[in-house]
């Protein structure tokens, strides 16, 4: 039991989060920091989405961000973390969009469903720069790995906001894990054209269906 103590913990920690999922660098970033580190992260979405991943040079984002090279490496240290840290950024917005208007669906499985196929369209509208993002995912290792968990837990509040749970059991947090893996791979599988929009939408809402399943009246 302590086990599960500890597992409802963390839920309740991720379903109170705001849009703002990230906690700032330890120590906080000062105002004109986090106002240097929103023009990075601008200059990196504006140039995949011209060109895609190989479009993000560090030295033309540092050139259009206006800061020194070096000081760009010490904000994100390589062009994974900092594509990485795009798609976080990217996300954060689409929470926010998604708050403003949230899903109609009648159930959680449809709310989460009608969320994600709306991010996903999001990202459908920017295909370079959804491209750029996932390869950077994809591609990132152990040194990436606090900007990657910032994904992971975004996405996960995103879909948490959605299903409209206080207190998610482990069991539809376990559910939840097993979306954001789908989505993800669906993403990939789009961006690689081994998938359609339709296809998408199916897996999508088929895999949302774990959500009811886990439900705790579903075992009743």
């Amino acid at each position: 039991m302590p086990a599960e103590a500890q597992v409802s913990a963390k839920v309740n920690k991720v379903a109170k989060v705001d849009a703002r999922v990230t906690a700032p660098a330890s120590p906080p970033l000062t105002e004109r920091q986090e106002a240097r580190r929103r023009r990075i992260l601008h200059a990196s979405a504006q140039l995949a989405s011209r060109g895609g991943f190989d479009a993000v040079q560090m030295r033309e984002v540092a050139e259009s961000s206006q800061v020194a090279l070096g000081t760009l490496y010490r904000y994100f240290p390589s062009k994974i973390h900092l594509l990485v840290a795009t798609m976080q950024d990217q996300l954060e917005h689409m929470h926010g969009t998604l708050r403003k208007k949230p899903p109609q669906g009648e159930t959680a499985a449809e709310r989460v469903a009608e969320t994600l196929m709306r991010a996903f369209r999001a990202l459908q509208r920017e295909p370079h720069l959804a491209d750029a993002m996932v390869r950077a995912l994809t591609f990132a290792d152990r040194s990436v790995s606090p900007e990657v968990d910032q994904v992971s837990r975004q996405t996960t509040a995103i879909i948490l906001d959605a299903m409209g749970l206080e207190n998610p059991t482990a069991e539809q947090l376990s559910a939840v894990r097993v979306i954001e893996h789908t989505w993800h791979s669906a993403l990939i599988t789009w961006l690689s054209g081994r998938a359609s929009i339709a296809q998408v939408k199916i897996d999508i809402e088929t895999v949302c269906r774990l959500i009811d399943l886990t439900a705790p009246d579903a075992h009743e």
